[in-house]
């Protein structure tokens, strides 16, 4: 970042500093300026004359006014000319206090809408060349009058150029904004609208199932002693309408998995009891895994599942995104009332946060944040990746035993 860029932000919040700089500099212009002589024996020279002390009190209050050019520009802008006329009558050769006025005229420009912005400037030009036209040096038609018609003119036209292009990114950057918004609205009323109708189908789903349950529960239990072929029957219809309840909520909650998610397994969830399976199958496809483990007490189901989700969904993506030649490793600590689980790698990719929709580190985070853990990953440095969570062991069991997204 440059001095430049650093600056930026506080001349924004003290515009009058930057027009006090302004005015200065435009100071010690007319200043010079006026120890110009454009008609010297050879051309124009510098150093034979020296302004009068109007001249320089004339530069001085047109300096002064530009310093509250934004706040009150057209006020600026008549001061600056009523100024600039009075050393056109009566310089000969003028001082260049009508270059107070070309600013002060860029600035109505930049600051106000184009029909203004025609008729100041006409005025302008028309009013500061006339005045130089009549009181000044012949002939008329002069370099010095023309250069006051051509500078008006030109901070006229920079001065709408600038306002134009500032209306074009505002305009540019509300569209922008009112897109992105919409978007927004949209999609809260699309996720809005679905959760609605899941619920409903959840809802249809569990109350008829379970209903018809409850009934031939109820029917089972009476006949139970006396007719047991009753019984079975009841029970046959428990058992038929179990297997269709869970078929419709399996149906309806596969609708919020994404289309490349595995079915749901029909098999115990796994955990930290067969991560050595784990760490071969990756070895098996190329990674060298290394293993340092000094918990192996069994943990409560949402953490066990949890400690091997984040080992698998890290290592997957050391695999992808790691480089060739890369090497993992994976400990499992137990610190105090919490289990440390660590992955790392040496890789020169973008390692284990490298997932390209960025669902691995957010169902990371996700799943431990259910349990009341942390998680934390980053570069390491010199190279690699580190993921690292912080699991309570003693968390609760309907903490997020769920399969989750990563």
């Amino acid at each position: 970042m440059t001095s430049l860029d650093r600056a930026r932000p506080w001349l924004r919040a003290h515009p009058l500093a930057l027009d006090a700089a302004l005015a200065i500099g435009v100071l010690l212009c007319m200043v010079l300026g006026s120890f110009a002589d454009p008609h010297g024996p050879n051309g124009p020279t510098f150093g034979t004359r020296a302004p009068g002390p109007l001249s320089l009190v004339l530069m001085v209050l047109a300096a002064a006014a530009l310093v509250l050019r934004r706040r009150r520009p057209m006020a600026v802008l008549g001061c600056t000319g009523a100024l600039a006329m009075v050393e056109l009558s009566l310089g000969d050769p003028p001082a260049p206090v009508a270059m107070s006025a070309v600013i002060a005229l860029f600035t109505v420009a930049a600051h106000t809408d184009r029909p203004t912005t025609y008729r100041v400037g006409v005025l302008t030009m028309v009013v500061l060349t006339g005045t130089a036209m009549l009181f000044g040096a012949p002939p008329w038609y002069s370099q010095e009058h023309v250069g006051i018609f051509a500078w008006t003119g030109m901070a006229a036209a920079a001065g709408d150029a600038v306002r134009s292009r500032r209306a074009f990114v505002d305009a540019i950057r509300e569209r922008a904004e009112r897109a992105e918004h919409g978007r927004e609205e949209e999609a809260r009323r699309r996720v809005a609208e679905e959760r609605l109708r899941i619920a409903r189908d959840l809802h249809d789903v569990v109350a008829h199932h379970i209903a018809l349950v409850n009934v031939q529960a109820g029917v089972a239990a009476h006949v139970m002693d006396k007719r047991p072929d009753q019984a079975k029957e009841a029970l046959a219809h428990v058992r038929e309408a179990s297997r269709c309840a869970l078929n419709e909520l399996r149906s309806t909650v596969g609708l919020l998995r994404q289309s490349g998610d595995p079915a749901a397994p029909t098999e115990p969830a796994p955990g930290l009891a067969v991560l050595d399976d784990l760490l071969a199958t990756f070895r098996r496809a190329g990674l060298p895994v290394e293993l340092a483990r000094t918990d192996h007490a069994p943990l409560p189901a949402a953490v066990d599942l949890a400690a091997y989700r984040i080992i698998q969904e890290a290592l997957t993506n050391v695999r992808k995104h790691a480089g060739p030649g890369a090497r993992a490793e994976v400990s499992v600590v137990r610190v105090g009332p919490h289990t440390e689980i660590t992955v790392i790698d040496n890789g020169n990719g973008t390692g284990a946060g490298g997932d390209g929709g960025g669902h691995g580190l957010l169902g990371m985070r996700e799943r431990v944040g259910a349990l009341g853990g942390s998680c934390t990953a980053g570069p390491r440095y010199g190279g690699g990746f580190r993921v690292q969570a912080i699991l309570p062991v003693k968390a609760a069991e309907t903490g997020a035993t769920g399969e989750g997204t990563s």
